[in-house]
């Protein structure tokens, strides 16, 4: 009995997280996705090793799936990269470029808080993601 429990958990697919994304204001780039189980990389996930970091065709964006490592607290950051050139471009501190977050969380001056994006991923977990530009 026991070795039929650890094969049925040695199966069991891993987390993922469906996203859908609205509010592209063009289907030109790219968009460069984070998912991070760490506050203190969120939502700049190159400073986590951990994190799960994609980039998804902004023609192909609207829904995708992303595998998460395991069951857990999460938070995603997405930047519409209309350039492709694998970063958020900014004009006098203001991203050129748009954005969204996991839960779509009010945006004030900067990013928002891990604890303000952040949702619980067991299995499949949704998330629709509200695009915004400031330029």
């Amino acid at each position: 009995m026991a070795a039929l429990l650890l094969l049925t958990a040695a199966s069991a697919p891993p987390p993922t997280v469906d996203v859908s994304i609205t509010g592209l204001r063009s289907a030109k780039g790219q968009v460069l996705v984070c998912l991070t189980a760490n506050p203190k990389a969120f939502p700049d996930c190159s400073k986590d090793k951990a994190s799960v970091r994609l980039a998804v065709k902004a023609v192909n964006a609207g829904h995708f799936n992303i595998a998460a490592p395991a069951d857990g607290t999460y938070a995603v950051a997405v930047v519409h990269d209309e350039n492709s050139n694998n970063k958020m471009d900014m004009a006098l501190f203001m991203p050129k470029e748009g954005f969204g977050f996991s839960r779509n969380p009010a945006i004030g001056m900067g990013a928002p808080k891990f604890k303000s994006a952040s949702f619980v991923v067991t299995g499949e977990t949704h998330q629709a993601i509200k695009m915004k530009y400031m330029l």
